[in-house]
């Protein structure tokens, strides 16, 4: 019986088979870039907001410690925005006829709260609690970013499960004494591992097997 296929099929053969991996790899690799891109999850992208509010210029030029607005970020696992009265408090006697802080003055007079865009939102199926980070030493900047440097706020990090898993993992990587929670562009006194180590005992922060359990953060 003649053949039926020439011998350069076999050749053709080998080169698609391998291809069709190559390409199934570098697709692969694509959707992986794409999901964790700043397209997808928006890391790095300002969010425009209904009056421009600079935390470069509140937190970096004025001073004002994280807790002065977000009041509740100690004791409540919702980082709370702040009420227009906590404006009005410097802003009814500085840039109290700015066109830039209408909307703010408007919504003193109403009682309306402003509309502002959350930056960073975690899936509804995500369970985070300010407090206990805060209460366990993890610094705001470590997920926020230096937002004493942002004249318009942007999600620092993806906010991804194997971002959030790598912190749980190693705790003693991150944490930093409570006093320091706020303090932007925190430097430790010595070696972070040994500090870092220390404060895990001290400030009882659980094994990193309860830490990396399911049921910690998706409840």
């Amino acid at each position: 019986m003649s053949q039926i296929f020439h011998h350069s099929s076999n050749t053709l053969a080998r080169i698609t088979i391998f291809g069709a991996v190559f390409i199934l790899a570098f697709t692969a690799w694509v959707a992986e870039e794409f999901f964790r891109g700043a397209w997808s999850t928006r890391a790095s992208q300002i969010r425009e907001q209904p009056v421009p509010f600079s935390h470069a210029h509140h937190v970096g030029g004025l001073g004002l410690d994280c807790r002065y607005c977000h009041t509740t970020v100690e004791t409540s696992s919702f980082a709370n925005i702040p009420p227009t009265k906590t404006c009005m408090n410097c802003h009814s006697q500085i840039w109290s006829t700015s066109p830039t802080l209408e909307p703010v003055r408007a919504s003193f007079r109403t009682g309306n709260s402003i509309q502002w865009t959350r930056v960073n939102d975690l899936p509804d199926f995500v369970y985070f609690n300010h407090s206990i980070h805060i209460n366990k030493g993890v610094g705001c900047e470590t997920c926020h970013g230096r937002v004493d440097r942002m004249s318009l706020t942007w999600q620092e990090n993806n906010l991804q499960m194997d971002w959030c898993i790598n912190c749980h993992r190693h705790p003693d990587q991150y944490v930093r004494p409570r006093e320091a929670v706020t303090t932007m562009g925190y430097h430790p006194a010595g070696d972070q591992e040994a500090i870092g180590r220390r404060l895990v005992q001290e400030y009882h922060i659980q094994d990193p097997r309860v830490l990396t359990s399911c049921s910690t953060c998706h409840r």
